[in-house]
């Protein structure tokens, strides 16, 4: 469980700092959290189809704070 906790936190870090407008803060962020989001993969915790959403949907509010 501490695994699938890690991995919240750090998608939960990146969501906060794209809300507040931090992109700089928020891509580093990013860059820690899909190497753990990649972990729960390859141990079976989440489906790799949830895992490339999830990605996907973390890079999409990042490269929209670029365009303001």
């Amino acid at each position: 469980m501490a695994l699938r906790s890690r991995m919240r936190t750090a998608i939960k870090k990146v969501q906060k700092a794209a809300a507040d407008g931090n992109a700089k803060q928020a891509t580093s962020l990013y860059k820690e959290a899909v190497p753990q989001i990649d972990t729960m993969v390859s141990k079976g915790i989440i489906h790799k189809n949830n895992a490339a959403r999830t990605k996907r949907r973390l890079s999409k509010r990042i490269k929209s704070l670029g365009t303001d």
